[in-house]
């Protein structure tokens, strides 16, 4: 199933997606695929899996701190695309950063995802205006290039952005880094209504997920109102670092307090 066609068929079922984030390798291998079992048994819709890099520049302190363990154990490349063909049973999204994509050559990338399961990409740091090139093989892989907008994106990016998407966009919902909030950010909602007009002019229709600060129900409940998928990750991956005996199961019981809000 497409990504397109996932958001098709929640919205169908009145639900907006879940997304879940974690970081591959991640307190190790073989939790990763554990604690990834666990939210899609909780309702995850859609796997956020990071490919960690060590200048993370989109990544709060919580997720900073998940790669550079990850990556101290050994994660690299083709350690993340084993751990990715073993979790099974959810849309898997890579998230990573584009040096990675350029040293491992960007067909071989998008062809190591494809055999993953893996159905889109998101690269924080590639510009639309430098995407050609890997959106290009994408496309040839009928693999989604994922794009953020941020609550300063200018309109006539948005527009290109817009025109270039597919999948779902990764609506940014404040300024600065990745990271659970206590509050809601107030720019949500108007970069959503800006972001629809744009669809509207032009005719077309990508699905919005929101992420950054989102970190318990109330916020997916408020931002499934208006936009299509709600993205936690920095949450879940504290709830990773606190570990104990009973992770999966708390991490499995998290995700369905998330999912039942999408509802």
């Amino acid at each position: 199933m497409s990504l397109t066609d996932k958001f098709e068929e929640l919205s169908n079922r009145g639900e907006g997606a879940l997304i879940g984030f974690i970081t591959a390798g991640y307190p190790d291998v073989g939790a990763t695929i554990e604690i990834a079992d666990a939210l899609v048994r909780g309702g995850v819709d859609i796997l956020e899996l990071g490919l960690p890099f060590s200048d993370p520049i989109a990544d709060g302190v919580t997720i900073q701190r998940a790669s550079e363990s990850s990556l101290r154990a050994g994660m690299n490349p083709d350690v993340y695309f084993s751990v990715a063909t073993k979790i099974k049973n959810v849309e898997k999204v890579c998230l990573t950063y584009y040096n990675l994509i350029l040293q491992r050559g960007l067909e071989r990338f998008v062809d190591d995802c494809e055999s993953a399961g893996i159905s889109g990409i998101i690269v924080p740091d590639l510009p639309v205006e430098e995407s050609e090139p890997l959106r290009d093989v994408c496309n040839r892989y009928e693999t989604d290039l994922i794009y953020l907008i941020a609550p300063t994106t200018t309109d006539k990016r948005m527009a290109r952005i817009l025109g270039s998407a597919s999948g779902f966009i990764y609506v940014v919902s404040l300024l600065g880094v990745t990271g659970a909030r206590e509050r809601l950010s107030d720019v949500i909602e108007p970069l959503i209504t800006r972001i629809r007009e744009h669809e509207s002019r032009m005719k077309i229709h990508v699905p919005l997920a929101v992420g950054f600060g989102i970190s318990m129900p109330e916020h997916v409940k408020a931002v499934c109102q208006f936009a299509d998928g709600a993205i936690v990750g920095s949450a879940i991956i504290k709830l990773i670092e606190e570990g104990g005996s009973d992770l999966t199961k708390r991490i499995e019981d998290f995700a369905r307090s998330l999912k039942a809000a999408t509802r």
